[in-house]
């Protein structure tokens, strides 16, 4: 194992991926293992990535893009089973057990929760956005420019190794309609969507069929919008939605408030959310160590929990890499044409859980049951399709304690209030 004396490793962006990196490496020091020189760079004042909520939309306090997507009232749309890390439970960061789907405040509670307990916060450096990366061939280093918003300056250091932690759910996709320019309510990203109630009492149109877009019109029904109407590219997303929420083709042309669909139909509204999904955007790296990728389930390069293992095992030299990036892509070809051959998301929850055992018996990530995992997965799937506005009253079984969930003491529809101490707030029983 080569040694990893006087190494530094940059880490950019302290959401729930760089987070990772950062526990993987504290876990391997904690067993006694040397560990480089460890540097985050976070834009952001807090870490936790698009789960540190903010109040802004297009620029920060500081001029730079807004990083998060995140808005009020959001919960958890998948299980909590699925998201629970395996070296720190739900269980053991509440001291009891919750409900399957918490909101965004109990979820950020958490995620911060394991890296307390990791202290690993002295290795982060907040409001420090990164400018540039780039690597000399000569020194076998890379050089990271970094603009310290609290100093006022910009600064450069060097290191050995990069992990690119960043997320790709921040610079949102935004396509042109015929006539949008004219349009006389509101138009926004859903990456810009902060508060439902704004839109309580009026005409909704939401451009997309993926999960922002059956969460953002669910939200807009809650929260008391007149009508929703869902515009697909493809197809519909198919629920089967309350009377006031309508799935239509997709929009064509936008005429003052009226908008008119591929099918001949139209329909006249107040505002347009456009779930339209995000582009990869890395302007601080060139050309040259810049990923291309589109969103894949199979993602080289991007980071899940046990991915930040085994890029921390590649860094100590407990791993070897092949020595060819041709040899390396033998190797992703055959993950991408398998996920190329999916048919259903039933296939696509074992291909996932595939990629992790296999990456999992290269590291010391802590063992869970992987299959287990996928049961609940499966779970979720049926009962969005049973009601799309009654899953998240589902509880599901821990994979990693075994416990079984506690309903929530409010159902979904008629929980308005999602801070953390209402989400907390014992009841004798669930409803």
């Amino acid at each position: 194992m080569s040694s990893v004396v006087n190494k530094r490793v940059a880490i950019v962006g302290a959401g729930p991926s760089g987070l990772a990196q950062l526990r993987a490496f504290q876990s391997a020091a904690e067993k006694g293992t040397e560990i480089p020189d460890i540097v985050c760079f976070e834009k952001q004042a807090d870490w936790g990535g698009l789960w540190n909520y903010t109040w802004r939309t297009g620029l920060d306090e500081h001029g730079e893009p807004c990083h998060g997507s995140m808005y009020r009232y959001l919960w958890s749309n998948a299980p909590k089973e699925c998201l629970e890390f395996a070296d720190y439970t739900f269980d053991e960061h509440f001291g009891r057990s919750i409900g399957s789907y918490p909101p965004r405040a109990v979820l950020w509670d958490y995620i911060k929760g394991r890296v307390e307990k990791a202290d690993v916060r002295k290795w982060v450096r907040f409001n420090s956005p990164v400018r540039m990366i780039t690597y000399a061939d000569s020194t076998e280093k890379f050089t990271v420019t970094v603009h310290n918003h609290a100093a006022g300056k910009t600064y450069s250091e060097e290191f050995d190794f990069v992990v690119v932690a960043t997320g790709h759910f921040s610079v949102p996709n935004v396509p042109y309609f015929d006539g949008v320019e004219q349009f006389t309510g509101r138009v926004l990203h859903s990456h810009d969507f902060r508060d439902a109630v704004e839109f309580s009492g009026k005409d909704v149109l939401i451009i997309g069929r993926s999960y922002s877009a059956e969460d953002i019109a669910s939200q807009c029904f809650k929260y008391g919008a007149k009508s929703v109407t869902i515009s697909y590219r493809s197809q519909p997303i198919g629920y089967e939605w309350p009377d006031n929420i309508q799935e239509v083709p997709l929009l064509q042309t936008i005429r003052n408030k009226t908008c008119s669909f591929k099918d001949g139909t139209s329909k006249e509204v107040d505002a347009i959310i456009l779930c339209t999904g995000y582009i990869h955007h890395y302007p601080f790296l060139p050309d040259e160590l810049r990923l291309t990728i589109a969103n894949v389930f199979y993602p080289p390069g991007l980071m899940f929990d046990v991915q930040a293992w085994f890029a921390r095992d590649v860094i100590l030299g407990r791993k070897a890499i092949p020595s060819s990036a041709a040899e390396m892509d033998v190797d992703g070809e055959c993950w991408r044409e398998a996920e190329r051959r999916l048919t259903s998301e039933t296939e696509t929850i074992r291909f996932q859980g595939d990629y992790v055992k296999a990456l999992m018996t290269e590291t010391d990530y802590p063992a869970f049951d992987i299959e287990a995992v996928g049961k609940v997965w499966s779970q979720w799937l049926r009962h969005k399709r049973e009601n799309i506005m009654t899953f998240r009253d589902n509880v599901y079984e821990s994979t990693m304690t075994g416990k079984m969930s506690t309903h929530h003491h409010t159902r979904w529809l008629e929980a308005l209030d999602d801070s953390l101490k209402s989400y907390l707030r014992k009841t004798e029983q669930g409803f």
